[in-house]
């Protein structure tokens, strides 16, 4: 019973989180960002704390890295849904937060959100020559074959996204979910020293983005110092 539960919130978790991943390409109202994102999947999965710093990390480490002309950036969405499903499913319901655990989930699903900036190129490839084939249809007043392609195009990136991150879940989960009761301490102390120096190289980028970019990235960057702090001295 608990493994098809555990089932039931990997697949809600790739439905929810494909459905706000397709903000990068359809809405573009910011849901899509690791600062929205992340804690919306953490509510979810009913550990919004973790959502929180996740979604902070993940914002200042790529926050710098924009959609600019033909540029791709990494797809920190993706990265931000699995992060916090991960950790927020080997995580002991009734434990306090664990860095460790944390740091470790950030890690691992930082690869998937490159691996996904890849094919998200493919998709704006394939997404363009539908846009030439619907220019094609305006000239003939088809208006049923226009949307026909632009739902085709919305659909193919919403299943990819859920594929990917439903994979990532269950790869993660169970080799993570395998790995990290199993490791020395050591291990988990360098671990927890790489959570609390994730925030400073946040920092770094974030203020290298300041002038670019406003208030938000210092926003981040406070919440972020004060919430670790918090999460340290009540560690202790």
């Amino acid at each position: 019973m608990a493994w098809q539960i555990l089932l039931v919130k990997i697949f809600f978790i790739a439905l929810i989180g494909s459905l706000l991943c397709l903000d990068r390409i359809l809405l573009q109202v910011m849901i899509s960002r690791p600062i929205i994102i992340a804690p919306l999947t953490g509510l979810v999965l009913g550990n919004v704390y973790v959502g929180l710093i996740i979604g902070a990390i993940l914002e200042l480490f790529w926050i710098d890295r924009v959609p600019i002309g033909i540029y791709i950036p990494p797809n920190d969405s993706v990265a931000s849904v699995v992060a916090v499903s991960v950790a927020s499913l080997i995580m002991h319901p009734k434990s306090d937060v664990q860095p460790d655990l944390i740091a470790m989930a950030v890690l691992a699903a930082i690869p998937f959100g490159i691996l996904v900036k890849n094919i998200d190129v493919r998709m704006m490839v394939t997404n363009n020559q539908l846009s030439d084939q619907a220019i094609e249809d305006a000239k003939k007043l088809d208006i049923r074959a226009i949307e026909k392609k632009t739902f085709l195009g919305v659909a193919r990136s919403f299943a990819i996204y859920f594929f990917v991150i439903l994979f990532a879940q269950a790869v993660l989960f169970a080799s993570l979910g395998w790995v990290y009761w199993k490791l020395p301490e050591s291990i988990l102390g360098i671990l927890k020293m790489i959570y609390y120096f994730m925030p400073l190289l946040g920092i770094a980028v974030a203020l290298n983005t300041i002038k670019f970019r406003g208030t938000i990235p210092l926003f981040c960057a406070i919440f972020l110092t004060i919430a670790v702090f918090l999460g340290f001295f009540y560690g202790l």
